[in-house]
C-alpha cells in the first residue's frame, strides 16, 4: 500500500537553505527545494518523523494543511474554518498560532492571527460545544501561518520545540550558536567525520559537540520529544521503529580527531560540561592555550571557529590588534590547514591579511554574518 505524499516546509537559519535541501534529499525527501529561510519537500508521515529525528540543520518541520490566494482576513478565516481540526487534535488540548508575513497588504497581523485561532475554536464549538484553550508557552499543538503579498499557507508544527533544542545544554557562553547553525557551517565547510577539526575559540563547544555526535552517527533528536507525538493520526508504532533503528546505529564514545582550544578557563569548563552532558567527553581533546601560541594538532585539517567580535569600541580596538597576529600564526604554523571564520565582524579579512577564497553570507538570528574561508598555503599569501 502506497502511503500518501504530503507537502512540508522546514525553516532554517538564513544562508543554509541549500545544504538543508541536500540533507532532506539524503534523508529520503522528494522534490526538496531551497526556499527563503528554509526548504520545501514532499514525503509521508514516516519521513516527517525521521526528518524531525535526524535533521541537523532544520529548525522545524511544518506540515502544510492548506494554501491559496487571499484578499482579506475573512478569506483566511474561512480557509482555516474548513479544515478538519478534530482529526488532528481535541478540544481539551491547548494551541498556539504563530504568524509570519512578507509584503502582506493586510493592516493587522495580530488580527489575522486571532481570526485563525477563532476558526479552530469555531470548528470545535460547532462539533462538541467546547473550544481549546490558548497557551503561548508550551502548547500541545502549534499552528503556523505564512502570508506573502497574495497567498496564505497554513501549517501544523510537527516538531514542537525548535529542533536545535536537542536536550540538556548546561552552559551557553556569551554569544552561543544555535546547534543547527553550527551543523550547517560544518556542512558548508565540507567537514566529514574523520577529517581533523580544530576550534581555537571553542567557547561553549557547539562545533565540537556537533562534530562528535555526527562522527558517532547519533541522531540529534534521540534525547527529546516532538509535536507529532501529541497529534492524532500519526503512526506512533512506526515512530518507535524509526527511533529503534537510529539507536541501533549510534556508536559508543571514543577518541576522535577533534580538538578545542580556548584561552579562558571558564570557556573550557563550559565546553567540558556540555560534552559531558552529551556523553562525548572522551571524544574531544581540550586544551587551555592562547591561539597565538598554539600549534596544529595534525598536519592538515579544518579550523572552524566563531571568533570573538566586539560591540564596544574598546573591544573592537583589541580585535584590530588580534586579527593581524592571528594571521601571522596561521601563516607560520598552520600551513596545509583550511580555516573558516564565522563572524559578524566584516573587518576580519582585511585585518587578518590573508587571502579569503570564499565569503558565504549567513545570519545568526537577525545578525548578518559571513563565513570566511582561508586556505593556508606555503609561500607568500599576504594581501597588502
Amino acid at each position: 500500500m502506497t502511503m500518501p505524499l504530503h507537502h512540508f516546509f522546514a525553516p532554517c537559519p538564513r544562508g543554509l537553505e541549500g545544504v538543508l535541501a541536500d540533507e532532506l534529499t539524503a534523508l529520503g525527501a522528494r522534490s526538496a527545494q531551497a526556499s527563503d529561510a528554509g526548504a520545501t519537500f514532499q514525503g509521508n508521515f514516516s519521513l516527517a518523523m525521521r526528518v524531525n529525528l535526524e535533521s541537523r540543520i532544520a529548525s522545524r518541520v511544518l506540515w502544510q494543511l492548506a494554501t491559496g490566494p487571499y484578499a482579506n482576513e475573512q478569506q483566511i478565516y474561512e480557509a482555516a474554518r474548513q479544515l478538519p481540526w478534530s482529526q488532528w487534535m481535541t478540544a481539551e488540548q491547548t494551541l498556539m498560532v504563530d504568524l509570519n508575513a512578507h509584503r502582506c497588504p493586510l493592516r493587522s497581523l495580530d488580527f489575522v492571527t486571532l481570526r485563525i485561532k477563532d476558526a479552530v475554536c469555531d470548528h470545535f464549538m460547532a462539533l462538541c460545544n467546547r473550544r481549546p484553550s490558548v497557551d503561548t508557552r508550551q502548547p500541545d499543538v502549534r499552528i503556523h501561518a505564512f502570508l506573502n503579498d497574495r497567498t496564505y499557507f497554513l501549517y501544523l508544527d510537527t516538531s514542537g520545540e525548535a529542533l536545535f533544542k536537542r536536550g540538556a545544554r548546561l552552559e551557553s557562553g556569551v554569544a552561543p550558536l544555535k546547534k543547527n547553525l553550527a551543523a550547517g557551517i560544518l556542512e558548508l565547510a565540507g567537514w566529514q567525520p574523520g577529517i581533523p577539526l580544530l576550534d581555537p575559540f571553542c567557547g561553549a563547544g557547539t562545533f565540537l559537540v556537533e562534530a562528535a555526535e555526527r562522527s558517532l552517527l547519533r541522531a540529534p533528536g534521540l534525547g527529546r520529544t516532538f509535536g507529532f507525538e501529541r497529534l492524532a493520526g500519526w503512526d506512533l508504532a512506526e515512530w518507535e521503529r524509526i527511533k529503534a533503528a537510529a539507536q541501533s546505529r549510534a556508536q559508543a564514545a571514543r577518541p576522535l580527531p577533534i580538538w578545542g582550544y580556548d584561552l579562558k578557563g571558564d570557556a573550557l569548563e563550559a565546553t567540558r560540561a556540555n560534552l559531558a552532558a552529551a556523553g562525548l567527553l572522551e571524544c574531544v581533546e581540550l586544551k587551555q592555550v592562547n591561539v597565538l601560541e598554539s600549534s596544529p594538532p595534525a598536519p592538515s585539517g579544518l579550523l572552524i571557529t566563531n571568533p570573538p567580535y566586539g560591540v564596544r569600541m574598546g573591544e573592537q580596538a583589541e580585535l584590530a590588534q588580534l586579527y593581524p597576529k592571528l594571521g601571522d600564526t596561521l601563516k607560520q604554523r598552520y600551513t596545509g590547514w583550511t580555516a573558516y571564520f564565522f563572524t559578524a565582524d566584516m573587518r576580519l579579512p582585511k585585518l587578518i591579511r590573508l587571502s579569503t577564497s570564499r565569503r558565504t553570507p549567513l545570519f545568526n538570528g537577525a545578525l548578518e554574518c559571513r563565513l570566511f574561508q582561508i586556505k593556508v598555503v606555503a609561500g607568500s599569501h599576504r594581501t597588502p
